[in-house]
């Protein structure tokens, strides 16, 4: 004679077949999404010199030397944007905005940058990002909070890594992931 299930296992697995159809019916699964673009770029960052494209402290609290670790001193900055680490390669926009050392022990800095770009397939766009930057971890991420022309109404991350340093230059890569409508 051959094994039979008793009326509660019968019960318990017809009950588990329903919820499993039920289930895969109202079941959402991710899709890609078209409209996300991920995108690299190298903010190119000198720090010396006629050419610098960061301003030395523009403001800061009375009384305190001003330095890019101290709390409250504001940089204003202007990267070049390029296409590789070497800062000869091809340069697609700018980032400017401000930098200001917002934590007490100067361990991280509020970036808030637009990135406008001047080249041929985004001219006149723009994508706008703000966040904390922690200055002694290598992957920092901030917010792309939205943008405009090509890139309006955007919204995603930038994540932002140090891929050369040295006194006088350093050069930041940028990888931004957005969703635009």
């Amino acid at each position: 004679m051959a094994p039979s299930l008793s009326t509660p296992m019968k019960f318990l697995a017809l009950s588990m077949f329903f919820i499993s159809i039920i289930y895969q019916d109202n079941a959402q699964f991710p899709t890609p999404n078209p409209n996300q673009t991920t995108m690299v770029f190298y903010l190119q960052d000198l720090a010396a010199g006629p050419n610098a494209t960061v301003v030395a402290p523009v403001a800061g609290i009375n009384g305190r030397v001003w330095s890019f670790t101290t709390f409250g001193s504001i940089f204003v900055v202007d990267f070049p944007v390029t296409l590789s680490i070497s800062p000869a390669s091809e340069l697609v926009g700018q980032a400017q905005g401000l930098l200001i050392a917002s934590a007490l022990d100067g361990a991280s800095v509020n970036v808030a940058l637009s990135i406008v770009f001047n080249n041929l397939q985004y001219n006149g766009s723009t994508l706008e990002l703000q966040g904390i930057s922690r200055r002694h971890e290598n992957y920092r991420e901030v917010s792309v909070v939205s943008g405009t022309g090509k890139f309006r109404f955007a919204r995603g991350y930038a994540v932002l890594e140090t891929a050369f340093f040295d006194i006088s230059r350093s050069t930041l890569r940028l990888t931004i992931t957005i969703q635009t409508n």
